[in-house]
């Protein structure tokens, strides 16, 4: 387009009218003598629908849509002359089914928003478990060696019952007894003999 009008200026003969815009199928569509106006028309529905993009909150096809009905219907009134829509209705049309689909789409994003916030709380609860769970093993383990060394005392005291009870009772009972403490004390006084001996003998 730039390199057409600077020809066009040096050549002092007539402007150009298009540039990119002259590649889209409604102009191709259109008759060459409303090829401008229906670029014109284009250009300015071009603008609008950049600007709507540009400032709306939550970006929608709904003006886009209409828009281009727009265009189709000012093309149809320069082929066959029937009489398009106005600007003001067409766009309070798109206002209402844009203000529908804005609110779908909030209600999308809030879902996910709570499927997203679910997920952390669960993660958040399997972590504070998993803690959890691991000071209750170890809680656990203590109370199970507890318990280990309280089986065993008991074992060790029936154990000692059973074998109180196996002995003979009376005065054989007696003797044995007397006799394991006789043995014991012999078998200290010799140990306490070796080592003095052993001084003697060093000296």
């Amino acid at each position: 387009a730039e390199k057409a009008l600077f020809r066009a200026l040096k050549t002092r003969g007539n402007t150009p009218k298009y540039g990119l815009i002259f590649h889209s199928t409604f102009i191709g569509r259109a008759a060459a003598k409303n090829k401008g106006r229906i670029s014109r028309y284009l250009a300015n529905k071009c603008t609008i629908a950049s600007r709507i993009d540009c400032f709306s909150e939550l970006p929608t096809s709904v003006f886009g849509d209409k828009l281009r009905e727009q265009v189709e219907e000012r093309l149809s009134f320069y082929e066959t002359g029937d009489v398009p829509r106005k600007n003001v209705d067409v766009m309070k049309e798109a206002l209402k089914e844009a203000t529908d689909v804005a609110a779908e789409i909030k209600r999308k994003l809030e879902k996910k928003e709570k499927k997203r916030k679910k997920r952390e709380k669960k993660l958040q609860e399997l972590e504070e478990n998993g803690e959890a769970n691991g000071d209750a093993e170890v809680e656990n383990g203590e109370e199970d060696n507890t318990l280990k060394k309280k089986k065993k005392k008991k074992q060790a005291a029936e154990e000692m019952e059973a074998q109180a009870e196996e002995a003979p009772s009376g005065e054989n009972g007696e003797e044995t007894s007397a006799k394991k403490k006789k043995k014991r004390k012999a078998e200290s006084e010799e140990v306490e003999e070796a080592p003095d001996a052993e001084d003697g003998a060093e000296e």
